[in-house]
């Protein structure tokens, strides 16, 4: 299983995607900006989008990838989402006032988009990718996700900030990458808190959950870019203060939009 980083940033900036994920060639975990630099082939190509949550930034480019293909597909686009998550879709999106209601054109026998609906905990196989539904905390009904590879989970937090569930969950699993968000400085430690995101003092707190026997690369995203640098340098601090601490059992890297991670 090959994953695609198409997009990893926390804002829009020359260079900067929002988050998006691409799975082989026909999974897109999220549908931010990222999407756009997929070529008409290569977004026609894809046939499920399991989305994280409904905040703009992880789901601008699905109607705009929709307009762009839909004339080329033979069958509807799944949308894979809490039931929350589509109704915000279906309210606030594709309801004929901001973008045109691709699930019922050009008819309700054969649409352009189908919603499917999951639950936390939920596993769903792909062309025999099996992904699972993993519990997130944000300011919105939200979920990470974990894609089962050769040799071992893909994990993705998705928006979140602490999250006792998740830990629980993937330190009964074989992970082989974990991508963790980490969207704002110790300098904005408060609003992080307050948008239930992630920041250094709060990610290490959530790290020192990961079981002791636990070794896998750790990638950070989500960063808001004007701070990467600052977030980064936090936390290199962090994880090198001990001998044996986390930065030691553990490598943790920026991730960076055209990175390619096989599993």
């Amino acid at each position: 299983m090959k994953v695609r980083v198409l997009g990893c940033s926390g804002a829009i900036a020359k260079d900067c995607r929002t988050t998006s994920f691409l799975i082989d060639d026909n999974i897109l975990i999220d549908a931010g900006t990222g999407v756009g630099d997929l070529t008409l082939d290569e977004m026609r190509q894809v046939d499920h989008v399991f989305l994280t949550h409904s905040h703009l930034d992880h789901i601008a480019a699905l109607p705009l990838m929709l307009d762009a293909v839909s004339s080329l597909r033979q069958t509807p686009l799944q949308v894979h989402a809490l039931a929350s998550t589509i109704t915000a879709l279906q309210t606030h999106i594709f309801n004929n006032v901001i973008w045109p209601d691709f699930s019922v054109i050009p008819s309700v026998a054969a649409p352009f988009l189908q919603y499917q609906p999951f639950f936390i905990g939920e596993s769903r196989t792909i062309k025999g990718v099996e992904i699972e539904v993993l519990p997130a905390h944000h300011t919105v009904p939200a979920v990470g996700f974990a894609a089962r590879g050769c040799t071992g989970w893909w994990v993705f937090t998705g928006d979140t900030e602490c999250n006792p569930h998740f830990w629980q969950r993937i330190n009964s699993m074989s992970v082989a990458y974990l991508v963790i968000e980490t969207a704002f400085s110790n300098r904005e430690s408060e609003l992080a808190r307050r948008s239930l995101h992630l920041s250094p003092s709060t990610l290490a707190h959530e790290l020192a959950h990961i079981a002791p026997s636990s070794q896998y690369p750790i990638y950070i995203t989500h960063t808001k870019p004007s701070e990467t640098g600052l977030i980064m340098d936090e936390i290199c601090e962090f994880a090198h203060l001990t001998p044996g601490g986390i930065g030691h059992s553990h490598r943790i890297q920026w991730l960076c939009a055209g990175q390619v991670m096989e599993v």
